[in-house]
């Protein structure tokens, strides 16, 4: 395994650092005192569109963002004295995900067909009712992070429920289907589908719910789950990893050919660790050998083809989309940490370092509210019509890049830590 260093050490400082004081902040001000839960839009002036739709996605991703904020603390990798300066507590970041908690299961959670709805409105009305597989997904992840802070029952039960949900409902012989009205007729994927086309399934749901199970595995051990995870993998590998181009399909027909010439870097690179997530957590030396170093490779290919000090969005039809899109870099940072750890490659920790000068120089706003750009050019100029909070802007990406840092930056320290 690859060493702690003076080159890490100075990554993770300054990433605790961005955490604490500017991501945790403005989060904790997304709450709607009101209405409950978190306010669904903030434009990138600061002001926040309060009547504007909450959706299940931001919401679910505050949950776990919270929740695992209480986690950092409990394991002591934040403490007393890294808050002691920031204005909030402990007991504000635990206040926040319970918060989120409540919300989900008071407000999207439908009680006659289960599941979560797609957006409802600033109080609670259903707005979209769509039921989306990759919706589904988020909320077993932000549950699954809840419960293992709380230990509450109720919060591991409606994880299983969607769980059950899920395999249940929402995928066919071949795999996981995406989305469906609110008593679970399909329906188009108009939420997951991009660039013209229309997918009957999509790399991104597959990803995101194998993310998702592997968190409530590890944080329950429950037989099926790890069932279910498997065969995901198995997916995976034989429909969605192209071993020729050593890239990921993106959008497919359901038989799994793909309807679009689209090399996603940001999902390539987030899947790249994501999977050897999924792969640590499962700890089978046999479904490993049989990933042998696909994970690897994919990191190596989308380093080779779009990186250049930040990571370029996508390339479709051979023509690169040179857009820095704010949760593409935060993917960079972990994916090339990632690729340290596993493959002692000094090479990949200086990138991961680049790409954290670039996004603190161009995508951290420095003015009020001091969140992050949704995008920024080539050249570092920022998209300032784009929001910086709404259903898919949130905490997610930018703040588990912190926090991936601060747990990796333990396990270098002291393998046996955690």
């Amino acid at each position: 395994m690859a060493n702690y260093n003076a080159c890490y050490e100075s990554l993770e400082i300054a990433l605790k650092k961005h955490l604490l004081n500017d991501i945790v902040p403005f989060w904790l001000s997304m709450q709607d005192s009101r209405c409950g839960g978190f306010y669904g839009l903030r434009n990138c002036d600061g002001f926040v569109e309060a009547e504007s739709v909450k959706g299940s996605i931001l919401n679910s991703r505050i949950l776990w963002f919270f929740s695992n904020c209480c986690t950092l603390y409990n394991t002591d990798l934040i403490n007393d004295i890294d808050l002691a300066e920031t204005g909030y507590s402990y007991h504000d970041l635990k206040q926040a995900a319970c918060s989120a908690y409540e919300f989900l299961k008071n407000s999207f959670w439908d009680r006659d067909f289960g599941g979560l709805y797609w957006s409802v409105s600033r109080d609670g009305k259903v707005s979209d009712p769509t039921k989306h597989t990759y919706g589904q997904a988020f909320a077993i992840y932000g549950l699954a992070a809840y419960y293992e802070v709380t230990r509450d029952p109720e919060a591991r039960a409606l994880a299983f429920k969607l769980f059950d949900l899920i395999e249940d409902r929402m995928k066919d012989q071949g795999g996981y289907l995406e989305s469906f009205d609110r008593s679970f007729n399909p329906e188009i994927n108009d939420k997951l589908s991009e660039n013209g086309v229309i997918a009957d399934r999509t790399m991104n749901t597959l990803l995101h719910v194998m993310e998702a199970y592997t968190e409530l595995y590890r944080v329950t051990g429950d037989e099926n789950v790890r069932a279910s995870l498997e065969q995901i993998l198995k997916i995976h590998i034989e429909h969605i990893w192209d071993e020729k181009l050593e890239r990921q399909k993106v959008f497919m027909d359901r038989d799994y050919n793909s309807i679009i010439d689209l090399y996603s870097y940001g999902h390539d690179v987030e899947t790249s660790w994501l999977l050897d997530r999924t792969l640590e957590v499962l700890d089978d030396p046999m479904i490993a050998a049989g990933y042998g170093d696909i994970t690897h490779r994919m990191l190596k290919h989308v380093w080779h083809d779009a990186y250049d000090g930040s990571m370029a969005n996508e390339c479709e039809n051979g023509i690169v989309d040179q857009r820095r899109v704010w949760w593409v870099q935060a993917e960079t940072v972990i994916g090339f940490v990632n690729e340290y750890m596993k493959m002692d490659d000094e090479a990949a920790l200086n990138n991961a370092v680049r790409t954290w000068e670039f996004i603190d120089k161009y995508i951290v706003m420095k003015t009020y509210p001091f969140e992050w750009y949704s995008e920024v050019d080539r050249s570092g100029n920022p998209d300032t019509m784009l929001p910086v909070a709404d259903e898919w802007k949130c905490p997610y990406h930018n703040g588990r890049m912190c926090m991936e840092i601060i747990r990796r930056g333990a396990i270098l320290n002291d393998p046996l830590k955690i």
